[in-house]
């Protein structure tokens, strides 16, 4: 089942645990998301937190589209946007579809080094800031709903503010995390 705005419309706690184990197609090229990370507006660590600027405008759009932006002046992450400026970090994939494409892209034929992490995930799905604000539902983008996944959660990565808070959603046990994940629900 292809995954709509409505499906968005809702608090990023919600809606990030649900992502894991849904596919994710850009431009047929892809995956099943194994690891997502949850940036609620009251969150200080969340781009959103400070107010509308025009790095963060997407965020402030309505939900079920794109919040995509470089980290660090280096990587691209790909977000997707919920409701109340909030938004869900796709961390990582495990790769499915269009394996070569993914393997020239980021200069690997190791699976495992694809897309695990999101500054290799938005490399391998050919990403860039000319996809944010784009609408989930149409093309480049595909969503498809997740199956039966156990996840596991824990603290989010890389960050020094709420860096304690259990907002990090992956599925138990996936080789395909960006880091292994320390406790589980």
């Amino acid at each position: 089942m292809k995954l709509g705005r409505s499906f968005f419309a809702r608090s990023v706690h919600e809606v990030a645990p649900e992502l894991v184990g849904a596919t994710l197609l850009v431009d047929g090229v892809g995956g099943k998301i194994v690891e997502v990370e949850a940036y609620d507006h009251e969150d200080p660590a969340a781009h959103s937190y400070r107010g509308r600027t025009a790095r963060n405008a997407s965020m402030f759009g309505p939900p079920g589209h794109a919040y995509v932006y470089r980290s660090y002046g280096i990587h691209w992450c790909l977000n997707f946007v919920c409701e109340a400026a909030s938004a869900a970090l796709i961390r990582a994939l495990e790769p499915t579809i269009g394996l070569e494409t993914m393997a020239k892209r980021r200069g690997t034929n190791e699976p495992r080094l694809l897309a695990a992490g999101p500054g290799r995930l938005t490399q391998a799905l050919g990403l860039t800031g000319e996809h944010d604000g784009l609408a989930l539902d149409r093309p480049p983008f595909a969503l498809y709903a997740a199956g039966e996944v156990e996840i596991a959660v824990g603290q989010r990565i890389g960050i020094t503010k709420a860096a304690d808070v259990p907002w990090r959603y992956g599925e138990a046990g996936s080789p395909y995390l960006s880091r292994p994940l320390k406790r589980s629900s």
